[in-house]
């Protein structure tokens, strides 16, 4: 049994969890922390809600932005037509990483704080953040969700909802290989197909990558960058979430995130689960 005082991050509605394996389309509120960041009346990038008022996103997709010019869609599922279970707010402030470096692409992770929080439904909940310590070795499986192009210069189709894949973590000695010993940091995560033909694109940025725990889905990355669009040997990168746990909570003070110790053993799947409980305590499940 979950400790009750644990938050209700990562647990989309059970009536409305019915996923299209190996599909595209994602049902509605299967991924009910996504959310989506306009400018000007359009999509931008993705992001992924942590509490009731803060937003987890790339630094990228925010570098120069003001926060009154940005407008958070929660609930969305479709850019196109009505969203009958969506709310607004507009991210009333935003914070990058003080150490983003915008040539490497290291640190690429930022805040927004919402105008006011949301209140969570079935289609409006928070994802849980991997905890410092983390581990996602190579073949765990993830899926990325996000309105971006289905390839290279292919926009999503209408009536544009949101879209998801199943892709396996890369490890960051596999990863280097495609990319260079100095292009991928310990602060980046990798997912991909080797030979290509599955990975986030552009429009993806910011938006979360994510692996089931238990009954928890737990975010590991953040949209980042790549090399083009599910190309053969150049998985996606994303920024490794677990590496920024004291940042996030440094800048949180109430209702943190729930943060969760996520860890595999290998390719087989076997996984084992630790809660992140208040005052430091832990508890196995």
């Amino acid at each position: 049994m979950l400790n009750l005082y644990f938050s209700v991050c990562g647990q989309p509605s059970p009536s409305l969890n019915t996923r299209i394996v190996g599909g595209q389309a994602a049902p509605a509120g299967s991924w009910p922390w996504q959310v989506s960041l306009h400018r000007s009346s359009s999509h931008f990038c993705g992001g992924s809600l942590i509490n009731s008022q803060w937003v987890l996103t790339a630094a990228h997709c925010v570098r120069g932005v003001n926060g009154g010019t940005v407008t958070v869609y929660l609930g969305r599922q479709s850019q196109q037509g009505s969203n009958p279970n969506e709310v607004s707010r507009t991210a009333a402030q935003i914070i990058s990483h003080p150490n983003y470096d915008v040539q490497s692409s290291n640190n690429d992770i930022a805040l927004l704080r919402l105008s006011a929080p949301v209140t969570f439904t079935s289609y409006i909940s928070p994802v849980c953040l991997a905890a410092a310590g983390s581990i996602f070795s190579s073949g765990v499986n993830s899926w990325i969700t996000g309105w971006g192009n289905i390839g290279s210069g292919v926009p999503l189709p209408s009536p544009q909802n949101l879209m998801e894949v199943e892709v396996p973590v890369v490890g960051n000695t596999q990863c280097k290989s495609s990319y260079g010993d100095s292009a991928i940091t310990d602060n980046m995560i990798c997912a991909g197909l080797l030979e290509g033909g599955k990975d986030s694109c552009q429009g993806d940025s910011g938006g979360p990558m994510v692996s089931k725990q238990g009954d928890r889905w737990i975010q590991s990355g953040i949209v980042s960058f790549g090399e083009g669009c599910a190309q053969p040997n150049l998985p996606g990168v994303y920024t490794r979430v677990s590496q920024y746990e004291s940042w996030i909570n440094s800048l949180i003070n109430t209702n943190q995130p729930g943060f969760i110790t996520f860890t595999s053993n290998g390719m087989d799947g076997r996984l084992s689960q630790k809660l992140k409980l208040k005052g430091n305590e832990s508890l196995q499940v």
